[in-house]
C-alpha cells in the first residue's frame, strides 16, 4: 500500500512539474506580447484620461488669450507617441512669445483620414485672430497634409515638419506584414507605406509655406538597414521632401531624439521667424 501511494505521488509530481514546465515556455513565448498588450493599455487608460487635449503650459500667457496678437503655433506630435514628446519644443516657443497649443491625440486608434477631422478643431478655435503655424513630428505633418486636403485655414501662416514620411516609409513596406505590427503601430501606421496608394503618395505637393527638416543618423540600425537611402532610422531623407517646399534642411539627429535637439529647435524658431533655414 505504501508503494502505491509512492508511486501515485510520484505521478502526480511529474505531472505538476511537467505543468510548470510547460507554463514556463509560455511565459517564455508569450512574455512579449503581455508586455505589449500591458503598455496599450496603459496607453489607451492615459488617453482616455485626456484624449484630445491640449497643452498651454503658460498659465500667464492663458491670462493674455483675449488681447495677445501673438501668433499661433500649433504641436502635432508623431506615431505612438504623446504631446509630452513635444514639451521642450513648446517650452522654446513659448519663450520666444508665441501661443503655443500642444495637442495630445490617439495616434494609433484611428485612421490618418479620421485623425485629420478629430484633432484640430479645438485647437484652431483658440488660434482664432491669430496667424497659425504647425510645428510637426513624423506622421504629425501627414495629419497637416490631410486636413489641409480637405479645409482652408484662411490665417494659415508657416508649417515646419520634423522627419515627416512625405513620400511613406520604407519600414513599413517591409514589415507590414509581421505579425504584432499593425497592434503596435495601429490604423494611421499602416498607411504610412510607399506605394502610390499610401496616405502620403495621394496628398500631392504643398501649395503652403513649408520648412521641412531632415536627420541623418539613426539609433536603430535593423531599421535603418531597411531603408536604402540616409535616414534618421525610421525615415529617409530623401523621403521627407516635398513637391512646393519652400525650404529643406538635413541636420545630424535622430528621428526619436530630433524633437529634443537644441539646434533643430533653432531652426524651428529661425524659420518661423524668416521664412527660411539658417545655413
Amino acid at each position: 500500500m505504501v508503494i502505491k501511494i509512492w508511486v501515485k505521488g510520484a505521478r502526480v509530481n511529474e505531472k505538476i512539474n511537467a505543468l510548470k514546465s510547460e507554463l514556463a515556455q509560455l511565459k517564455s513565448q508569450f512574455s512579449d506580447k503581455v508586455s505589449e498588450v500591458e503598455a496599450r493599455l496603459k496607453q489607451l487608460i492615459d488617453q482616455n484620461n485626456q484624449q484630445l487635449s491640449y497643452k498651454n503650459l503658460s498659465s500667464k500667457q492663458a491670462l493674455s488669450n483675449n488681447t495677445s496678437n501673438a501668433e499661433c503655433v500649433i504641436l502635432l506630435h508623431g506615431l505612438a507617441r504623446s504631446a509630452s514628446s513635444m514639451k521642450v519644443i513648446e517650452k522654446r516657443l513659448l519663450a520666444e512669445g508665441y501661443h503655443v497649443i500642444n495637442i495630445n491625440y490617439p495616434s494609433r486608434d484611428y485612421s490618418i483620414e479620421e485623425l485629420a477631422e478629430q484633432v484640430f478643431t479645438k485647437a484652431l478655435l483658440e488660434c482664432a485672430n491669430r496667424k497659425v503655424n504647425f510645428v510637426t513630428h513624423s506622421m504629425g505633418g501627414i495629419l497637416v497634409r490631410q486636413y489641409l486636403s480637405k479645409h482652408k485655414i484662411n490665417e494659415l501662416n508657416k508649417v515646419v515638419m520634423l522627419g515627416p514620411p512625405n513620400n511613406g516609409s520604407e519600414v513599413v513596406d517591409k514589415l507590414i506584414n509581421t505579425p504584432g505590427f499593425s497592434f503596435i503601430n495601429g490604423d494611421a501606421g499602416m498607411q504610412l507605406g510607399t506605394s502610390k496608394f499610401s496616405i502620403p503618395n495621394k496628398l500631392g505637393s504643398a501649395d503652403f509655406n513649408l520648412g521641412i527638416i531632415a536627420g541623418n543618423q539613426s539609433v536603430n540600425l535593423f531599421l535603418s538597414m531597411l531603408i536604402p537611402d540616409k535616414d534618421d532610422g525610421k525615415v529617409s531623407v530623401k523621403s521627407t521632401k516635398l513637391a512646393g517646399m519652400n525650404d529643406h534642411i538635413e541636420m545630424e539627429t535622430t528621428h526619436p531624439f530630433m524633437v529634443r535637439n537644441e539646434k533643430v529647435i533653432d531652426q524651428i524658431i529661425y524659420y518661423l521667424k524668416t521664412g527660411s533655414f539658417k545655413k
